[in-house]
């Protein structure tokens, strides 16, 4: 889906410009009202199903045209319902509108499909790993990152969280996204659920000591 973020499959507008007009008719619907700050836009991209960089450029557009503002590390501020009207007035007619808020939540819904099947898979190899358990060979288990702990805003791979550690990370649960096999350059974030598996009941101290150290512990 990623690949393909700039097609759009209503009319002309890029995926980013689609996001950008949905935004501003919740704006002007009451979802999201004058002076509310949303949490950053790892959420919307989240929502929307796409990269952080197309929801960039959603927000710019939207602030270029003060309907938000994008404040660093704290949110963006929803900052004016009219600008939101004159934007949607002027460039968009209201059956297109709809139209593309359809299309919208067409994308929200086959994303939601996809996580379900992920997580269905996910839940299928927990099992597995538990009946493997029995016969010594695999050990499922999970930590959740704590606050303060070094892992936080560096990568599996920059950590060697397997060479510190001897467990092999197969899943993180990210306030409610699942993400499967995560690669290397994966970042870890407070309260990540992170599930592992290791073939020693050692493991599992050695992680718990690994994921609570500090920074300057290291």
């Amino acid at each position: 889906m990623m690949a393909n973020e700039n097609v759009d499959s209503v009319g002309k507008s890029s995926r980013y410009e689609r996001i950008a007009i949905d935004i501003a008719y919740s704006v002007l619907n009451g979802e999201w009202k004058e002076g509310e700050l949303i949490k950053g836009r790892s959420t919307l991209s989240g929502k929307y199903s796409v990269s952080p960089e197309t929801i960039r450029r959603a927000l710019k557009l939207l602030e270029e045209l003060n309907v938000v503002e994008v404040i660093e590390k704290k949110g963006i501020l929803i900052k004016s319902m009219q600008a939101a009207d004159a934007y949607i007035k002027e460039h968009h007619s209201k059956d297109r509108i709809l139209s593309i808020r359809e299309d919208i939540n067409k994308m929200i819904q086959e994303k939601r499909l996809m996580e379900d099947a992920v997580l269905e898979r996910m839940e299928s190899l927990i099992e597995q790993a538990l009946i493997m358990k029995h016969v010594g060979i695999i050990h499922p288990l999970e930590f959740k990152v704590p606050e303060e702990s070094h892992l936080i805003g560096r990568s599996i791979g920059e950590v060697k969280f397997w060479e510190h550690t001897g467990a092999t990370i197969i899943g993180i649960n990210r306030t409610g996204q699942l993400l499967l096999s995560p690669g290397p350059k994966l970042v870890f974030f407070t309260g990540d659920v992170v599930f592992y598996v290791g073939n020693a009941s050692e493991n599992m101290e050695r992680v718990e000591r690994y994921v609570h150290k500090r920074i300057d512990e290291l």
